[in-house]
């Protein structure tokens, strides 16, 4: 028997092994699949919103937390930090710490045609993201632009004098009003929560030396005032008091004085009525309290003297026989006290 040698057909390079190229389909589609997952998927943080857009077309909005879309082309999310407070500056860049002066923003005409430099910060937030994505374009530029129109158009109707010292108060709200009539005209969905003014200075130099000596007697004026507003909020007060006091004192004096006229007239008035039913014992009776009102000491003796017969009065013997009985009076107390003192 004879071997015949079959020649065999070289191996072609492009020959992959048997399911290779399903297992790579698998992979692709698995890829595929987990892109479209995780791009399904979004997370919003906390001060942030999201803005829903179907196939371009705003749909609505999410907020904080994780969340679910069709994947891309069908929706897309936009997310803007809706929920922080923002702030612009005006007439100057802040980055932390650094402060750098804008001077073609922050100088500017007055009324009475005067330069004025003035700075200003306004706070704001996204109130509607519909509106903030889709009625301007550049947001925060437009905002920039409008406040800085509001300060120039206000402060280019007020003279300079008002606009550094007293006026600061009332331009900062003359120019927060003209912001947001602005806002509202536009529908921008910003929301203009305040602005304040750093600083509104006329040019340095002389100028500036003038003015400053002007708003330090300004201050020192009000100061003055406020003392003196002070002073007689405490003394006015006080001599009202003291007016008030001394008023109810001498009415107290008066109805006092009254009252004891009212007594008196009517004490006057019952001995009357007694001295009318017999004067001449009421009499009596008046000279003999009136005596020992006056003489609490002496000695009073009565007696009768009616009659022609000239009475003799022992009066010495009186007194001794009134002596020696109060000196008996006198022996027997004391013996009394001495007795209860054994």
């Amino acid at each position: 028997m004879e071997l015949v040698n079959i020649p065999q057909r070289p191996k072609n390079p492009l020959d992959l092994p048997p399911g290779l190229l399903k297992k790579i389909g698998i992979g692709v589609a698995a890829l595929i699949v987990a892109i479209l997952a995780y791009s399904s998927f979004y997370t919003v943080q906390e001060q942030e919103r999201a803005a829903i857009l179907t196939f371009g077309k705003y749909t609505g909005e999410t907020t904080a937390g994780l969340h679910f879309k069709w994947p891309y082309p069908i929706q897309q999310v936009v997310i803007v930090p809706a929920e922080l407070t923002q702030r612009i500056y005006i007439g100057y860049r802040q980055e932390g710490d650094v402060v750098t002066p804008v001077e073609e923003e922050a100088m500017m005409i007055t009324g009475d045609e005067n330069i004025v430099s003035a700075d200003a910060v306004v706070q704001w937030k996204i109130s509607d993201i519909q509106q903030y994505l889709y009625n301007i374009d550049k947001p925060e530029q437009f905002l920039r632009n409008a406040a800085s129109s509001s300060i120039r158009s206000v402060i280019g109707s007020e003279k300079l004098d008002y606009a550094i010292t007293d006026g600061k108060t009332v331009i900062q709200e003359k120019v927060r009003e003209k912001l947001l009539e602005l806002q509202g005209k536009y529908h921008t969905g910003m929301q203009i929560i305040d602005i304040k003014f750093q600083d509104i200075e006329p040019p340095s130099g002389q100028v500036e030396e003038a003015f400053r000596k002007v708003t330090n007697a300004r201050e020192e004026k009000s100061t003055k005032i406020n003392n003196a507003a002070k002073y007689e909020n405490d003394k006015i007060p006080k001599a009202r008091g003291e007016s008030q006091a001394m008023l109810e004192n001498a009415e107290g004096v008066k109805k006092s004085r009254i009252l004891n006229a009212e007594g008196d007239v009517a004490q006057f008035n019952a001995i009357f009525a007694e001295y009318a039913k017999n004067p001449g014992v009421t009499e009596s009776r008046l000279i003999i309290e009136t005596l020992e009102k006056i003489l609490p000491k002496a000695k009073i003796f009565i007696s009768d003297s009616s009659g022609d017969t000239v009475k003799y009065l022992p009066i010495n013997e009186l007194l001794r026989n009134t002596g020696a009985a109060s000196n008996a009076a006198s022996g027997s107390a004391g013996a009394q006290q001495g007795g209860a003192a054994k």
